[in-house]
């Protein structure tokens, strides 16, 4: 591959305008993910403003395996099942295909782009609810964008790109080569590029430059990134099938079976998978309006492309396989498997090796025990054949040897022996031996063998897919929860924590200020003439003027303090290592915020106030709560003083700070009193 594109280059693409990019609601939502502190509600009411999107939203939401127990019939049902990473990348990609189904690239085929991309999305989905490389929504996205790079050049370059392609269709190839040659680019790093830049991980856009080219792919074996190169190559496998002309399809069928061999999806797996996605290719093309290709069910297309059996000759040392040995086929429905042979006699490892090639295996060969060996931990083998008499570490020490490693304690063992003695069959057997098959081997028998082992293989295959299916779903569980948890903690309105977090959160202060000996103040915060504005105005009118308080609240607030929601027009702060003098300055400077703040709801402009108690943890409490009645106290002082103050019953531990006055009684409702002592003092508001 060529190395990676200039990013000097790519800003000057972005700064021409000229690049595909997301507008409208999907920008207004890719901006709002982009927030630390945003709310699903808000999220919900800004995407119920585009209701195609929101068709799209709940019906992936929808989909088969993404999750759900039940139907989703809401906006915030689906954002709490797909997150907002992937709520982020269908935006992305549905405003792409809302806004350039057509442009000025004479041979780009604008409906084949869109409609090759739709089955990739689905094929990305369904091939990542099987094999768990990532989550099937983010699956679904980088299918879609999979291939956004050629959709650039034919937008930023339309006239230059058609002659480009015009090129390589003549040449049958090269597509990459003359991108490269015309542009200083291809279509490949600049997929790579423009993913990252609309905020996709690097798991996700790295595999997006290699899928084409799988084997160039710098990922370690077996690793999440290998697994998602994979899987996009399978996809568009699926994908160039769908698209194909009908007598084309019967090509395609081997390289689709082939890379599911590598993801360990086996025929019947691929046929069912490959079914369900032309199903749903059809649903979705007709709610986005996408052309697609009526396609017949894979196992008849497999059927018709299949050949008939052949014959081959193979002799041996002893008599290995008869003459004119039929093919082995392979069970019906059963993946191709890696297998190792090891012989030491050549002839009888290229009779096995062409037996089992002609089956649809993977065959890697040793001559003695210790290449088996290293051979096996290289390449992870399903299976293993295993000569019983070999010179040097025969086959009953390689098995010993391998059942003590991890890889080979799952290996399928079959020893190939001329002995046919009881007692060494079951030494064989104690050493960890599978199955035998006796020398000279017989073509049908071996056959049988290879069937039986097969059928354990495949049933480890399933408890594995089982466990990590269940690690995954313990997985999206705990993550569901955890939203499920920020919901039930959260006030919907203004998106501060609410009173259930507040009560939580106030114990672990407490008992932390408890241990460590430092200091802990709080602040309750009640918005003046609340219950005025709501008879005035209505709820309505009530509901921004908590909103917008609660950001001007928010705004004078400092990075540790912590604030909750806990009543119609009550707040509480809490202030960890912080004094009461800290806690007033803080609190004056919350008031001035709110004060200054000018709240426009409804063609009303309102100036809100609030009044502030504050109160420090002293060892006259016993728990928290009698330090939040204490600061209760002072916000009762700050009304009855006149409103729009912030004031304190423990002013007599700090410094007069400027501007306060002393107040030794105070009237509470209900016609109690409340001694408050001399030194208390109510601070005045600036005038």
């Amino acid at each position: 591959m060529s190395p990676p594109i200039d990013i000097t280059k790519f800003e000057h693409l972005k700064a021409s305008g000229d690049l595909p990019s997301p507008k409208g609601v999907a920008l207004a939502i890719i901006r709002l993910t982009r927030k630390d502190d945003l709310s699903l509600a808000e999220l919900a009411r800004v995407i119920k403003t585009d209701p195609a999107f929101v068709g799209r939203l709940v019906k992936s939401a929808n989909s088969a395996g993404v999750g759900a127990r039940r139907p989703i019939a809401s906006v915030q049902d689906a954002l709490m099942v797909l997150g907002l990473p992937a709520v982020r990348n269908m935006a992305l990609g549905f405003s792409l295909l809302s806004n350039y189904r057509n442009g000025g690239c004479a041979n780009f085929n604008y409906e084949r782009y869109w409609s090759g991309a739709l089955v990739m999305a689905l094929a990305a989905q369904a091939i990542g609810q099987r094999v768990h490389c990532a989550a099937a929504d983010e699956m679904f996205c980088l299918g879609l964008l999979s291939r956004v790079g050629e959709l650039a050049l034919a937008t930023l370059y339309p006239k230059e790109y058609s002659a480009v392609l015009v090129e390589a269709g003549a040449s049958g190839g090269g597509l990459v080569a003359r991108e490269q040659q015309a542009f200083a680019m291809n279509h490949r790093e600049l997929t790579a590029v423009m993913l990252a830049d609309w905020g996709l991980p690097k798991l996700f856009f790295e595999p997006a430059a290699y899928f084409e080219v799988p084997d160039e792919a710098p990922f370690g074996e077996g690793s999440r990134g290998a697994q998602i190169v994979a899987a996009l190559s399978l996809a568009d496998t699926i994908c160039a099938l769908c698209m194909a002309e009908p007598a084309a399809r019967h090509a395609l069928i081997e390289t689709l079976y082939l890379r599911g061999q590598c993801l360990s999806l086996d025929e019947e797996t691929l046929n069912a998978m490959c079914d369900q996605v032309v199903e749903e290719w059809g649903e979705w093309g007709r709610m986005l309006r996408v052309a697609t290709h009526a396609v017949p069910p894979l196992a008849s297309v497999a059927a018709s492309a299949a050949t008939s059996a052949g014959t081959v000759r193979h002799e041996g040392r002893d008599g290995v396989v008869a003459a004119e040995a039929p093919v082995i086929a392979r069970p019906k429905g059963a993946a191709a498997m890696r297998v190792v042979v090891v012989d030491d006699d050549g002839e009888v490892r290229r009779t096995l090796r062409g037996l089992l090639e002609r089956a649809g295996h993977l065959v890697f060969e040793a001559d003695n025990g210790r290449h088996g060996m290293e051979l096996a931990l290289e390449v992870q083998p399903q299976m293993m054949l295993v000569d019983a008499n070999m010179p040097e570490m025969g086959g009953l020490d390689l098995t010993r040897a391998l059942r003590q490693t991890r890889i080979g304690r799952t290996i399928y063992i079959l020893l190939l022996t001329s002995l046919e003695d009881e007692e060494r069959l079951i030494e064989a057997f104690e050493n960890g031996v599978d199955d035998f098959v006796a020398k000279p081997i017989r073509p049908r028998v071996l056959a049988a063998r290879l069937r039986a082992g097969h059928r354990v293989i495949r049933l480890q295959q399933e408890v594995e897919r089982e466990r990590e299916e269940i690690r995954r779903f313990a997985a999206e569980l705990a993550v569901t929860n955890r939203r499920l948890q920020e919901v039930a903690l959260t006030d919907q309105l203004t998106g501060f924590p609410n009173r259930r977090y507040a009560i939580e959160r106030i114990e672990q202060e407490w008992a932390s200020a408890t241990r460590s000996r430092r200091p802990l103040s709080c602040m309750v915060i009640d918005i003046d003439e609340f219950k005025q504005i709501n008879d005035t105005y209505g709820h309505d009118v009530g509901d921004t003027v908590l909103r917008q308080a609660s950001i001007a609240i928010k705004n004078g607030l400092r990075s540790q303090d912590v604030v909750a929601r806990t009543g119609g027009d009550e707040f509480l702060v809490l202030c960890p290592d912080t004094e009461l003098g800290a806690a007033l300055r803080c609190a004056e400077r919350l008031r001035q915020s709110v004060h200054a703040a000018k709240v426009l709801a409804g063609g009303v402009k309102l100036r809100v106030s609030v009044s502030v108690g504050v109160a420090q943890r002293d060892k006259s409490m016993n728990d928290a709560d009698a330090m939040v009645k204490r600061a209760d106290q002072g916000a009762y002082v700050a009304k009855a003083q006149g409103r729009n103050k912030v004031s304190s019953v423990q002013l007599s531990a700090v410094a007069d700070p400027p501007g306060v006055v002393k107040k030794s009684q105070i009237q509470p409702m209900g016609g109690a009193q409340v001694d408050v002592p001399p030194t208390a003092k109510v601070k005045q508001s600036p005038q």
